[in-house]
């Protein structure tokens, strides 16, 4: 019941909301390409900073010494809750819409420096730990984040229009609309979470940078 009443909203949001999603995923895209090209910024130093900590991440998960999966599960999944969590809070106020803009551009810029980083220090090793410790949890947290940026932005241009240009508007039901998203979603993310904190790890194992 509840997944068809979940598919009905997410069409309908989907419809409304179409130019909203051109403009979302067209700033996550340039927040990705923006990380990418901060990799080439960095000093030496930095570099090998990163490197020193990476390395030693990869030497631990080889030496069967990463976190516990349970553990791993329980933070991936409060993080991803927290972030999403926090959009819903913004996109129930007017002054929250930049700060939502910002967090979408945020999440592309993580994605295209961690990529991008990978590639730049280890080119094709690189790549392929990427597409096994970055990509497949991403094909679930990225769309949830560009679903979950638009209603928040959309609900708060909601807001806008029912306190300045259609006052008296009722806002109830995309709020119920909005908030239901939001938790189904949330749910969505356990997924990812699982696939982080039990399946990457393992698929990391058989990749070894040098």
């Amino acid at each position: 019941m509840w997944q068809k009443k979940f598919g009905q909203s997410l069409q309908l949001h989907l419809k409304e909301n179409m130019s909203l999603y051109l403009f979302t995923i067209v700033l996550f895209t340039m927040g990705v390409s923006f990380g990418a090209i901060i990799v080439n910024s960095l000093s030496l130093d930095q570099k090998q900073d990163l490197m020193g900590y990476l390395t030693k991440f990869f030497h631990d998960l080889q030496s069967g010494l990463e976190a516990n999966p349970k553990s791993a599960f329980q933070q991936s999944l409060g993080d991803h809750l927290k972030y999403i969590g926090f959009i819903w809070i913004l996109g129930l106020s007017i002054i929250g819409l930049p700060v939502i803009l910002i967090m979408v551009f945020l999440k592309g810029l993580v994605v295209g420096f961690t990529v991008g980083f990978l590639v730049h220090q280890w080119h094709w090793g690189g790549l392929m730990m990427a597409g096994l410790s970055v990509l497949p949890q991403n094909l679930i947290v990225i769309p949830v984040i560009i679903i979950i940026g638009t209603a928040g932005i959309s609900f708060s241009l909601r807001l806008i229009r029912s306190r300045f240009l259609k006052k008296g508007e009722t806002i109830y039901p995309y709020f119920v609309r909005y908030t239901f998203l939001v938790l189904i979603l949330g749910v969505v993310l356990s997924v990812a979470s699982l696939f982080e904190a039990f399946i990457s790890p393992m698929l990391m194992k058989q990749v070894g940078l040098g």
